[in-house]
């Protein structure tokens, strides 16, 4: 017989627990339970317990109900992890070297990932890591312009890290006005003429209780911040909005459009185990500017001087606000932990649902429950009666009383809930305003209970009689009914006064109303039909080249576009063409294509120079994007859409020369033979048809920005065959012989002109082919992958050891 932490869990419960068969029925059966909250799991053909069995075996004989201090992480988000710190090498992030690169783009990554969770984006908020939520809410309390007739404003129902702000806050002159949950609307009429529009105020809520799992409503935030609610309508200034967000993050959605806090903060071990070190504060961008600080530590600086009081910070938020090296591995690993969630779980409102179902389970139960003598066997602590996910969360808190209904201290019953291992959480839980209301303490009473010897933590659980805290069972994403059957097997083997005995008026009462919420289903891509309106031909016979510069005699050249190859996957093998038609993003199917790691980052041939080897072919008869390369048979996606996509992967962001832009994935069998080429984890990626990316330098110089694919910079990329010739010779002369690899192949031109001066093409102004006119928006610098043997994916000194040599340092290539 199967047990979990000495408990059966198939004792003939009627007869061991002197309960009906109908009290037996609800407390017990899954069917009963099934069939008054049918949003158990996660799809209908998961198996919960299949994956509870393999992703948390560490678990079994373990009842886990503590998911509000941390949740527990699963076996493949660690696996995970370690195979990418095994296949990757990281180097710190202030550093440029290519590992250091890699750092920084996973980071970049990560941070998107993040706000994308929060239904936010960069242009609205910004993330800044820290080591915890405390500390991101200990930042802002350093950083906020504390100063006199301001005011640090909590809701007495926070935790002790928002509750210690104020004595930052009030040494600085500032003071502290603690506000019940009831005051914020019921004290809304306090209204006044706004004053003082210049002198800052901060409000701070939990987004759900930590103490009962009370959510507070979201639309406080705008009222607090426009005034309409208290304290803001009673004391004007500007009022600014900090929400913590750790509690409600674990288990339930949190939509930063619609709650746009100023700022918010999270802990992410809380919302899938793992890491413990790392935590974030969201910015939002609009309330940045009235944060200042005082300390500055390494990588904040954009200029400083020792020798004198003068300081420069970095333009960006997260680089003034993250002093020295962030703990980069730890935000790798946020990375795997959001996989690792969506993949187990698709999505947070099916956690929440999940998560609220067994909780509003143990609630019923226990508010149910009654002994012998028909006394209450539970006092629960909440303010809603769990018949909503949105304003409760995946918490019960609750003291048990004996059949005389005395309160049983809650050290005695965690105590012997370990002796039967079930794991939960007792006393105040950091949270002391709450503990206050809920057992109705007063501020005298706390202090004489200090007096009698009774910190926090301690297990001084009853004085006078009196309970000094309570008990507080959570649930995770992967919890299960057993979970909640173990713990009412305990309260009811150990803590009941026989026969057992259920209120059913009161269980008619909180079944009467099941709540249901609608799944968010997410929006696919829309394919598009790129036009394409022109083409353009190679050959001296085709079209001529005809170019806008200053000198007289460039005028007269007879210059010819001779060759034209296109890049359909970045950082991949060219396609060189005869002729091709030209798209609203340059040449059609030029870059729309990219390969990132496991994290979404860009692969390059400077960390795998092998991508040089996988050749990428538009077959326009098949509209579809073949893919060879040594040793294995080719595959396909189609040109428009991405067929079937990952259900991990799907609407995502990555980066390309340091823009965001936004990807699709293009499913498991491309991924699946990039990996199995690469020898590492990768995926295939082609840019949303429905995303719009501008050229910076045309945005720099505030004129219209053409449309970029996943170029780095321009549309085309030119070069001079002349130019290339001068750096041939100069690597001849060097080494006294004839330069034994093509150099043109370096270089990834999509245009080779030919007949041209060398190095003319630095004063191009416009370059017409055609009936096609091109301008030209600058030099490109080229960078050390054109040391990467494009045939072979060797590495090679030549040419960027002449460069330095040769024309100021550099073969200048063209960007249109």
């Amino acid at each position: 017989m199967e047990t979990h932490g000495g408990l059966s869990s198939r004792e003939p419960l009627c007869a061991s627990t002197h309960c009906d068969p109908r009290t037996a029925e609800l407390l017990w059966s899954s069917g009963s339970f099934a069939e008054t909250w049918p949003h158990y799991g996660y799809s209908s053909g998961s198996d919960l317990e299949l994956v509870v069995r393999e992703e948390f075996a560490r678990v079994r004989g373990i009842t886990y109900l503590d998911h509000a201090g941390t949740t527990l992480f699963a076996e493949s988000q660690i696996n995970g992890f370690f195979q990418d710190l095994c296949g990757n090498v990281y180097g710190n992030p202030h550093s440029h070297n290519p590992s250091s690169r890699l750092t920084h783009d996973t980071v970049e990554r990560v941070r998107y990932r993040i706000l994308q969770h929060f239904n936010t984006n960069p242009d609205s908020y910004t993330v800044v890591f820290t080591s915890g939520c405390t500390a991101a809410l200990k930042l802002v309390a350093e950083c906020f312009p504390w100063q006199h007739r301001g005011h640090f404003s909590y809701l007495t129902d926070n935790h002790t890290s928002v509750v210690g702000m104020r004595g930052l806050a009030t040494r600085m002159g500032a003071t502290a006005l603690p506000v019940t949950p009831e005051e914020v609307e019921g004290r809304a009429g306090e209204c006044v003429n706004p004053k003082n529009h210049e002198i800052p105020h901060l409000f701070c809520f939990p987004a759900q209780s930590n103490f009962s799992g009370r959510k507070y409503p979201v639309w406080h935030v705008r009222g607090v911040q426009a005034g309409k609610l208290y304290p803001s309508c009673a004391w004007g200034g500007r009022w600014f909005v900090l929400l913590d967000a750790a509690g409600l993050a674990s288990c339930s959605p949190l939509d930063l459009q619609e709650t746009p806090a100023d700022f918010v903060s999270i802990s992410f071990y809380k919302m899938f185990g793992f890491p413990t070190g790392i935590g974030a504060l969201l910015v939002r961008n609009t309330a940045a500017a009235v944060l200042s600080k005082s300390y500055f530590g390494g990588g904040t600086a954009a200029a400083y001087l020792a020798g004198e009081d003068f300081f420069i910070p970095k333009p960006t938020i997260a680089d003034r606000f993250e002093d020295g090296t962030i703990s980069f591995l730890d935000i790798v690993a946020v990375h795997h932990g959001f996989d690792t969630l969506q993949r187990l779980t698709g999505g947070m409102e099916r956690v929440q649902l999940h998560t609220f179902g067994l909780a509003r389970h143990t609630f019923v139960m226990l508010s149910c429950l009654r002994h012998g003598n028909g006394q209450p066997v539970a006092q629960v602590y909440s303010h809603t009666e769990y018949e909503d996910p949105s304003t409760q969360g995946a918490i019960v808190n609750f003291n048990l009383l004996d059949a005389q209904g005395t309160v049983v201290g809650y050290s005695w019953v965690g105590k012997l809930a370990s002796l039967f291992n079930i794991q939960l959480r007792t006393g105040c839980f950091c949270n002391t305003g709450a503990c206050q209301q809920h057992l109705s303490m007063s501020n005298q009473q706390v202090k004489s209970n200090l007096q009698a010897g009774h910190v926090c933590g301690d297990d001084i659980d009853m004085i006078d009689g009196q309970p000094t805290g309570s008990v507080r069972v959570s649930f995770g994403y992967m919890s299960t009914f057993q979970d909640c059957q173990m713990l009412l097997r305990f309260v009811v083997n150990c803590f009941v006064h026989k026969p057992v005995k259920i209120d059913e008026a009161r269980l008619d009462k909180l079944l009467q109303s099941p709540c249901t919420v609608d799944y968010i289903s997410p929006q696919k891509p829309s394919a598009v039909d790129p036009k394409s309106p022109q083409r353009i031909q190679e050959g001296p016979h085709s079209f001529p080249v005809a170019v806008n510069v200053d000198s007289p005699l460039w005028r007269t050249k007879n210059r010819t576009l001779s060759r034209i190859f296109l890049y359909p996957i970045k950082s991949c093998a060219a396609m060189e063409v005869d002729h091709w038609p030209l798209g609203p993003l340059g040449l059609q199917y030029d870059r729309l294509w990219m390969v990132v790691n496991i994290n979404g980052v860009c692969m390059s041939q400077k960390q795998e120079p092998r991508l040089c080897l996988i050749k990428p072919t538009v077959h326009w008869a098949s509209r579809e994007l073949h893919l060879y390369a040594p040793g294995l048979k080719p595959v396909s996606v189609p040109l428009e859409g991405c067929g079937q996509q990952s259900p991990a992967i799907q609407l995502c962001q990555s980066k390309v020369c340091g823009d965001r832009v936004q990807i699709v994935d293009c499913g498991d069998s491309a991924a699946n033979w990039l990996s199995e080429f690469l020898e590492k984890p990768c995926r295939l990626i082609r840019q949303n048809p429905c995303f719009t990316r501008g050229m910076r330098r045309a945005q720099e110089k505030e004129e219209p920005a053409a449309a970029l694919s996943l170029a780095n910079e321009a549309q085309y990329l030119i070069i001079n065959t002349a130019s290339v010739e001068v750096l041939q010779k100069r690597i001849m002369s060097r080494y006294h012989r004839k330069v034994s690899f093509p150099l043109i192949s370096r270089f990834r031109a999509n245009l080779v002109i030919n007949g041209a001066e060398a190095f003319e093409e630095d004063d191009w102004g416009q370059v017409q082919i055609g009936n096609s006119v091109f301008q030209v928006v600058g030099q490109c610098e080229r960078c050390h992958m054109i040391g990467i043997d494009q045939d072979t994916g060797a590495r090679t000194l030549e040419p960027l050891l002449s460069l330095s040599a040769c024309h100021k340092g550099k073969v200048s290539a063209e960007e249109w």
